[in-house]
């Protein structure tokens, strides 16, 4: 019969990616999680997205947690272009040194032995028009109104300005790779701007880049290349994490993720994370909550189950819903997944990943929030705050605590929804 202790053996065994021949000293993963903890001005772009005490501090603080891999919140490649104020900028039109900036981040969060990934990423249509009136995209889709927040509708991006996009990706990855870090994370999911050329919903284009999942990808696949061109550096890991189906109409199915992530493998990608849904999905559909319902305790395992046939030398992680060391030793034991991503958990107990190795855990802290994920992820975003800040971390397994966010939260809510990552 399976032990803590058993779990925590399966769970500490190190993890060697074929293409880099980098090697996770354990199973876990901290996935993404926006933490809006960058420098931010709203008159001065050039004031924007430099690494702050506090986001140091909050790299220093999961580090010491004794995480197998640590991957960053969103880094923006265009300093006008961002999913929240706050974000993390690598901006080759900026008039800075990032290299500095970024050494710093990555000796804090490398400090106890963690690989460490840079997620870079660019919104496009899915960003609030407060932050940007003028959005790019494939295609000229607005986003719908989603709870309150606006968004505008996006141009649509030109070839030329489908290559720049493509340098700029490159130039964030090359600043990353010289800084220290072990690779990076292509962000391809949650309905960002690599998500809408992959998907055929906010992708109508008729030329190379959209039409058949080829062509939606090549945008995804050129990225990759290029940045494994500029770095020129066999050991810098490239990860990508996309949807493992979107649930909407003309949006990503699992056969077509399917399809991605053997292009990926092809393209010598080392890590492939399977999420989920977009911020056009304001809640969950009903498909969405039969599928929940009937997963395992990890939303998109059983997509990973189907995935795995078709993949052998990506490795998978798989995030959202991982609670108790026993699913997670299950998973791993299993073959669904090679990498367990952990992500808001963390932010409730940045010690948990080691505490589980050390037998001492045996499942995350559970709390008294109400079953909604918008006010679930806002949470975790001010523990995130809280973190970097060196203060406390307040304890939403406490009635009191939860019922003076949730006031707090009732006329935030609206105004931040665009600022919130979907990472679980």
């Amino acid at each position: 019969m399976p032990t803590p202790v058993s779990h925590a053996v399966t769970l500490g065994q190190p993890v060697t990616f074929h293409f880099s021949g980098k090697t996770a000293k354990n199973k876990f993963m901290k996935s993404a999680m926006s933490e809006r903890l960058a420098t931010f001005s709203s008159y001065d772009p050039t004031e924007r997205g430099q690494p702050t005490e506090e986001l140091i501090r909050l790299y220093e603080t999961w580090a010491m947690g004794d995480i197998g891999i640590i991957v960053t919140g969103n880094i923006q490649i265009k300093k006008d272009h961002l999913e929240a104020t706050g974000n993390a900028i690598i901006d080759r039109d900026l008039p800075r040194d990032y290299l500095e900036d970024y050494k710093t981040l990555s000796r804090a969060a490398k400090s106890h032995g963690s690989l460490v990934l840079g997620q870079l990423s660019h919104p496009g249509r899915q960003v609030s028009i407060t932050i940007q009136p003028y959005p790019e995209s494939p295609s000229d889709i607005e986003h719908p109104s989603t709870l309150g927040v606006l968004f505008a509708k996006p141009m649509s991006l030109t070839k030329e300005g489908i290559r720049d996009i493509v340098r700029r990706f490159a130039y964030a990855g090359s600043v990353l790779n010289r800084a220290g870090f072990d690779g990076v994370q292509i962000h391809a999911a949650h309905g960002y701007l690599i998500h809408q050329f992959l998907s055929k919903r906010t992708n109508k284009r008729t030329d190379d880049y959209g039409g058949s999942l080829q062509n939606r990808a090549r945008i995804l696949l050129d990225i990759i290349a290029e940045i494994k061109r500029v770095a020129n550096n066999p050991s810098f890991l490239i990860s990508v994490k996309i949807n493992s189906e979107d649930l909407t109409v003309d949006g990503i199915d699992q056969k077509e993720s399917i399809m991605t992530a053997k292009m990926l493998e092809a393209a010598g990608v080392d890590l492939i994370e399977i999420s989920g849904r977009t911020y056009e999905q304001d809640g969950q559909s009903e498909q969405q909550k039969t599928l929940f319902a009937a997963a395992r305790e990890a939303y998109f395992i059983d997509f990973a189950d189907h995935l795995r046939p078709h993949l052998s030398r990506s490795k998978i992680a798989v995030t959202g819903g991982f609670r108790t060391a026993e699913a997670m030793a299950e998973a791993i034991n299993l073959g669904s997944t090679d990498v367990v991503g952990i992500a808001r958990p963390l932010t409730a107990e940045p010690f948990l990943v080691k505490e589980i190795l050390r037998g001492a855990k045996l499942r995350a802290k559970e709390d008294k929030l109400p079953p909604r994920q918008l006010l679930r992820i806002a949470a975790s975003a001010s523990q995130i705050a809280e973190i970097g800040n060196g203060e406390d971390i307040t304890c939403f397994d406490n009635a009191f605590n939860v019922s003076r966010f949730i006031s707090r939260m009732q006329k935030e809510i609206p105004a931040s929804v665009s600022e919130v990552h979907c990472s679980v």
